[in-house]
This record gives C-alpha cells, structure tokens and sequence, in this order.
C-alpha cells in the first residue's frame, strides 16, 4: 500500500485477516455438497479497546444471466475458544454450482458504549453524560435505519435525552439487548474494511461426497462367446443394483481402431477375433462421439441410461483424450498430433512402455484453441445425452490449464457434473488437479497396507486442509492394478480391503466381477491381472458360491442406512495394542450416528487387542453401552473406553459396530437408543 492508500484509508482502523477456508490464498474454491453448512473463522482486529462487528457476506457468483446477484450477510459471533480477536459465522448454499464469501469488519461504537457504560455503572460511576453519548449514536442509527424500526430508534434516542425519566429507566434501555439488536441492523459501515480477497466455494450435487462405483465391461456381457452390446449390459444392470451400487463406471465405448490394435496381454499382433484395447480410441465409425458398433447405436446406449437410472443408478463415462491411428481427428486434424523426425505420428510411450495403438495429443501445437474446444465439446455431446459424470482418464498427462477452463466452463452451465480424475501420479499433481476443479480423485490407499500408512494416509487426507478441495475415492482394484496383497487370492484379505476401502472413504469403488469374484493372478512380475479383460472379452460367472456379491451388498445397505459413512470429516483412529488391528470411528454431528470400525490387517492369523474408544459420552469406565455387528448381526455390551476384541479371518475379519447407547427415563429404566 502506498502513501497515497494511505491517506485515502487513513481511518479504517480495523483489519479483518486469515479467513479460513482459504486455499492458496483464494486462489482456489473451497468444496461443500449441498445440504452442507460452511463454518468460516477469521482474525478481525483493531488499535485499542473498540468492541468490533462484522458479517460474512456470500452470493452465488456472477454469470452471464446474473452479473451482480445480492449478498447475504450473517453476522460474525466471537470464537467459544476464547481466542482474542477470533471471529466465527456460518452459511448454508442453497443451490449447487459456484458461490463467493468474503468478510466485512468495523468499529462497533454502539457496542462499545454498552460495553463501557456497564462497567462505569458496576463502579459506581456517573454515566448522566454517557447517555447522551449513546442516544446520539441511536440517532445516527434512526437516519440509517428503514421502515418501522427508524421510527423505533427516534423513539429510544428521545427517551435516552430525556432527563425527566428516572435514570435507572434511561440506563436500563441504553444497555437493553433489544435495542443492541435493532441498532446493529444499520451500522455505519463508512470506514468498513472488507477482507482483501472474495473466496470461492464449489457447491455440488450430494453424490460427489457419497458414492459408490462399479466398473464393468459391456462388451464381456455377451452371451455364447459373442461380443457384448448395450442390451446385454442393461440385463447386467439388476446384478449390480442388488448389490447396493449407485454408480456404473463404463470403459471407453467408442469404435476402437483396428491399426496397430493390441492382442491378448497387451501383444503387439492381434487376431480378426480379438477386440482390442477400448482405450484405442477411434475408428472408420468415428471417435469420442460415437459408440462402437458391435456394442450397438447411440439410442441403444439412451435405453440402457434409462434402464440404469430407473434403478437408482448413474452411469459414468470414461474420457480419455488420446486416439487410435484410424481416429477421424488423425486425418482432419493432423496438427493436433506430435510428428516423429521422419513424419510419421509420435505414439504414446512410458518408457519402457510402449503403446503403438494409441497416438496422444499436442497440446503445445500452434492450434491449441481449437482442440481445445473441439475436446471440451465432448463432454457437452455426453451431456446432452444425460450423462452427468465422468471419470477422466490419466488428466495429469494433459496441460493442467486445459483441466481448469475446461471443467470452470462446463460447470457454469452444468453444476451438477461430476468428475474423477484418474491420476495415479505425483502428491502435487493429484491435489493440483483436485484444487483445480475435480471433484473426486483417485488415491494411493490401493497401496497403503500397514496399520501405520493407512492411518497417516487418511489423516493427511481428511484432517488437514487437503480436505476442503481433495475428495478420495478409494478403489481396492482397478482395471490396471491388481495389487500384491490381492495376488494372494484370501477371502479374508479380499473382504478387509472391501470394508477398509467402503468405510474410510464415503466414496469408493471396484473393478468387478473381477473383485467380488476374486480374480487374483498376476502377469508375471506384475501387479495387473494375466488374461486381461482390457485386450479380451471375459466370460464370468455370476452366480459363483463363493462370491462376495451378498457381503458387498451388506456393506453397502450398511453405507446407506448410517449418515456416519456416507462423509469423511468425522473420521478418528483409536488406539490398539497390537499394530496388524486397525480401529476407526466415524460419527456424524447431526445426529450422533457412530460406527466403530475394526480390521483384522494379517489374513492369515487370528488376533486380538484392547480398543481405546476415544469417543463422547463414554469417559466413564463404568459406563456400559451396547455395540451392535452390522456384519454378523452380534450384539456386544461395552464398559467405558478400554474394551478387547478378537477377529478370526477364517471367519470374518472386520467388525462394523454401531454403537448403541444407554439412555435412563424419568422412572429409571434404561433402554438403547
């Protein structure tokens, strides 16, 4: 600031600083669902002894249909804490899509005239004088103030001067609350400070903080050996709602291009009958707009949408922005595409990896803008359809620029999109993308094992503020990963990546049926599955006896019955003694909904430990509360904080408790809630 800000802001005497949430400065929103409330803090501070005032202000954000929308303000309340100069105040958006918050502060003379004039008056001190100090500010308030409340305030300002009233009347309107209250309404806000930025909050639909997500190949639903369509998918449909999921993720469903085209395990000669890598994206059919033709039309993939709605499920399309060498983009749009030094098209490579059927695009090419647009329109093709989520493929190999206008832009019109962000790659780049507009990620708890690195993973993840913008989406498996503690093909060590992925997280996923099924072999050196369903169709059994098909359904119907599992914020770790027994908790504030979650982490051995349960109302050792097993249905009695359980993995090696508690009546009985 300079000496010329100075002088014009001279008398503004109150800084209002630290506003949290705040991300990098405000330089990206904060994320909430609807239905959420926004608690906001903020350090608001001035020279002497002035009492302060302030409000939160918040608006949803301009747009092209509304340039300048009205705010809402709510007045800002002392922290309970007792921290000097430390303000709270909270809203509730009432609509999805993008809002704005900032923070006024000011000077409040009014208050601190009450705040003086009572203390004068526990002294014994005259306040004749400080009455008329304070009807002149209930003047000043009556000029401010509209309708039947500046008539009230003359009227107080009057009887205020008014000498012939006792004192003690005079006094005891002058620190009324009523009077407090109506004077606040219409402060001077002449020297107000406004916070020097206007934050940003993302408001979307509920499901992008609770989901659960099933990922299936419509073209392995085929029957006698023949290539899946649409239709066969939808008969798939009822299998997957049984089991609780609302939300199909499908692979790439586009015509898949026929050069270079990938055999079995990845081999680099494909046979007339193998079909290729769905991520091959593009053929003489068409590319990101089409639909494979042996999968069926565009209104055969409308029914199937509607199918799956009408079951309560949303289907989720995979974008991957990269081609096949036969895609319609390669020959009308060649300067969209790295050239090699001899002319021909650079193919995508990891080295080592090498993927030949796939060509990836130049975002560095001099006509940027319109593939960028030409990309974006995409997702508005899909949209039109009535898909409204998305899980985007490796988003951290594009420019992360493209994913920031592009997503801003798509949600102005469309709020209620959703989109995953398949990004297995750097911490940085993974919140980055987040940050940027995501709105759900996938994450590392595919590698997190021990006891210790899952507790440290989810503490990062859901206590610090990484949580106001990074939503995880936890998958045991995916597609590419089948990772080595599955390899061992143990019921027990498939049944405690399920609870563990669908009690942490409030959104979760998996890889089916190759999961319920427990697909478990490896290519050799690997941690992907041999015979993979990504260059080959798979012919399941559905109806396998072993399935865990009806333990997922349980555990779902347990997601949806408990308010507790379905957000991450009231997460806790409880202390055991023994370091291969996880315990968690999740409870909710609203209605005091607890689970206690336990995990036996060794497959192989059965354990046990004692279980600190730091949760409210049990302090009391003597206390006795009643436990009850979602999973077995068991019901336990608790004492206090310190109680052993034992798990046996050739049983079942979790338990999901809810905690019921004793509650005493008026004529003593005790009952659980």
């Amino acid at each position: 600031m300079d000496l010329h800000d100075y002088i014009q802001n001279g008398r503004r005497r109150v800084f209002v600083e630290n506003v949290r949430p705040e991300i990098d400065g405000g330089r990206w929103p904060i994320k909430r669902v609807l239905g959420d409330r926004v608690d906001i803090d903020v350090d608001v501070f001035t020279d002497g002894h002035d009492a302060l005032a302030g409000v939160l202000l918040y608006r949803r954000a301009p747009s092209p249909r509304e340039t300048d929308p009205p705010w809402s303000s709510v007045f800002l309340t002392p922290s309970p804490t007792k921290r000097p100069d430390r303000f709270l105040a909270t809203f509730a958006p009432t609509s999805i899509g993008l809002w704005e918050y900032t923070v006024e502060a000011w000077v409040d003379h009014f208050g601190t005239f009450q705040r003086d004039t009572k203390k004068r008056i526990d002294a014994g001190q005259d306040v004749a004088l400080e009455l008329l100090d304070g009807a002149r500010l209930v003047e000043l308030a009556a000029s401010r103030a509209q309708g039947e409340d500046a008539g009230l305030l003359a009227d107080h300002a009057a009887e205020l001067r008014n000498t012939a009233h006792p004192i003690e009347r005079r006094i005891a309107l002058a620190l009324a609350p009523e009077l407090a209250a109506r004077v606040r309404r219409y402060p001077d806000k002449t020297l107000t400070t406004r916070y020097s930025r206007t934050l940003e909050l993302v408001v979307d639909p509920v499901k992008a903080r609770f989901s659960s997500w099933y990922e299936f190949f419509p073209r392995s639903c085929g029957k006698d050996g023949k290539h899946g369509t649409f239709a066969d998918a939808e008969e798939r449909l009822p299998y997957v709602a049984e089991m609780g999921f609302d939300v199909i993720y499908l692979p790439p469903i586009h015509p898949i291009g026929t050069a270079h085209r990938k055999g079995p395990n990845n081999t680099l000669v494909a046979g007339p009958s193998d079909p290729g890598s769905p991520w091959a994206i593009g053929a003489a059919e068409g590319g990101h707009k089409a639909v494979h033709p042996e999968l069926g039309t565009l209104e055969d993939f409308d029914r199937f949408l509607a199918k799956a709605k009408s079951l309560g499920i949303d289907i989720a399309l995979d974008i991957a922005y990269q081609t096949s060498p036969d895609h319609p983009y390669v020959k009308e749009h060649p300067e969209w595409f790295k050239k090699r030094a001899d002319g021909t098209i650079r193919y995508a490579e990891n080295p080592p990896k090498k993927y030949q059927d796939v060509y990836p695009f130049d975002f560095e090419c001099d006509e940027w803008k319109e593939l960028w647009l030409e990309l974006k329109s995409v997702f508005d093709f899909w949209i039109a359809r009535g898909v409204k989520i998305f899980r985007v493929d490796n988003p951290h190999t594009k420019p992360l620029t493209f994913w920031a206008w592009c997503i801003r832009s798509i949600k102005q019109e469309h709020p209620e999109v959703i989109f995953l962000a398949e990004a297995f790659t750097r911490p940085a780049v993974m919140y980055g993308l987040a940050k940027l507009g995501f709105t759900q990620s996938y994450t590392y708890f595919t590698w997190r094992v021990a006891k210790a690195e899952i507790e440290a993973y989810l503490e990062e993840l859901t206590q610090t503020e990484i949580a106001e913008y990074y939503r995880p989406n936890f998958w045991p498996n995916t597609p590419d990963i089948l990772p080595e503690h599955l390899q061992t093909g143990l019921r027990s060590m498939f049944i405690a990546r399920l609870v563990l992925a669908s009690m942490l997280s409030s959104n979760y996923g998996m890889y089916g049926p190759a999961f319920e099924l427990m697909e478990h072999v490896p290519r050799p050196g690997a941690e992907e599955y041999i015979d993979n369903e990504k260059f080959e169709l798979k012919r399941w059994d559905l109806d396998r006896p072993d399935s865990l098909r009806h333990l997922i359904a349980r555990v779902n119907r347990i997601r949806r019955e408990n308010p507790a599992l379905q957000e991450n914020r009231g997460l806790r770790f409880h202390e055991t003694d023994n370091d291969l027994v996880i315990c968690f908790s999740k409870v909710t504030d609203r209605d005091g909904n607890t689970i206690v979650v336990v995990i036996n982490l060794d497959p192989y051995h059965k354990h046990g430990t004692w279980i600190d349960l730091d949760l409210p109302g049990i302090a009391d050792p003597e206390r006795t509360f009643q436990v009850h097993d979602l999973l077995s249905d068991a019901r336990y009695i608790f004492r206090g904080r310190r109680n052993y359980v034992e798990l046996d993995p050739a049983t079942m090696p979790a338990h999901i408790f809810r905690v019921r508690r004793f509650v005493r009546t008026e004529n003593d009985f005790e009952y659980f809630l």
